[in-house]
């Protein structure tokens, strides 16, 4: 914040979080050069035009920019940046987080500590799953997931992975690629999901029929990437032990069946949640709008 002040007209700083139209109001309101948001923050394309023509960068602190229209940004000649890099090891740090709590049932076994410990499972009873020794399938081999897959090996996991196209063997992280997806999938004791996001959902009802029973799906990306109907349905046939998710199709207002079924361990979207990393991605994500106000080239620009 002092660094903002310091290089901006920055304003006074909201009392309550900001919606999609408070953002644009506020912008015209003050003929606001570049706009500065996260991941929680829709700006469609309804609102952008609706934005002044004051404003040259909508730059937002986060790796994904799946909540900007591009293509409506670009018709405005409106520059868009992101903050690629800075949160690859928070990120890998969550999504094997994400997979213990999920395998080690996490969430049933906290509910039983904060009523108390007045009840308590039998030798046989509410057991979870090893992670030591599974074998993980990684969606998507960028930084992130080579991350999870470096972790993964302390674990002494076997890894596969599937991407468009195969890694230099040395950024593999001794991992086995698979060219096609639904080739994978059946050999996945875990799958995690580590794609950038997109609108259609890479886990829809036939990908979830394709994976082992008992499997466990892990999604620290993108909620786009999953067909969240399904992932209910695979939960409820067996298909599926558990999930682990800290993303969701409606964000903040996602599927509350979810947070009811008891082998769902479920996280608000804090994947880059770290003093260190934060900090690092609003450094950059004002030297984006720095540089775009300085008419010099923005690192970090996104385009459709």
């Amino acid at each position: 914040m002092a660094r903002a002040q310091r290089l901006f007209d920055i304003g006074s700083r909201p009392s309550r979080m900001m919606r999609s139209a408070d953002v644009v109001e506020a912008a015209r309101r003050r003929e606001a050069q570049a706009i500065l948001i996260s991941v929680g923050l829709v700006l469609g394309e309804a609102e952008i035009e609706q934005l002044p023509g004051s404003v040259r960068i909508i730059s937002t602190a986060s790796v994904g920019f799946d909540h900007i229209d591009l293509a409506a940004a670009a018709r405005r000649g409106v520059l868009v940046s992101n903050t690629p890099d800075v949160l690859t090891d928070a990120t890998a740090d969550l999504a094997m987080l994400l997979i213990l709590g999920a395998c080690r049932r996490v969430k049933e076994n906290m509910e039983i500590m904060a009523e108390g410990w007045v009840r308590s499972n039998g030798f046989s009873e509410g057991l979870g799953l090893e992670v030591t020794g599974r074998t993980l399938g990684i969606v998507g081999m960028g930084r992130i997931g080579r991350a999870l897959a470096r972790r993964a090996r302390g674990f002494g996991m076997p890894i596969l992975y599937h991407n468009r196209t195969r890694l230099p063997e040395d950024l593999e992280e001794g991992a086995t690629y698979f060219a096609n997806l639904e080739d994978m999938l059946p050999e996945c004791a875990i799958l995690s999901l580590n794609l950038p996001g997109g609108r259609a959902p890479v886990m829809t009802r036939d990908a979830f029929a394709r994976l082992p029973d008992q499997a466990v799906l892990v999604n620290a990306a993108r909620g786009s990437l999953v067909d969240e109907e399904a992932l209910l349905e695979a939960l409820a046939s067996g298909r599926l032990a558990a999930a682990g998710l800290d993303v969701y199709r409606r964000e903040p207002g996602f599927d509350r069946r979810l947070a009811e079924h008891p082998r769902t361990f479920l996280l608000p979207h804090v994947g880059s949640a770290t003093t260190e990393t934060r900090l690092a991605m609003a450094m950059r994500a004002l030297n984006n709008v720095e540089a775009a106000l300085a008419g010099r080239p923005v690192p970090d620009e996104v385009r459709a």
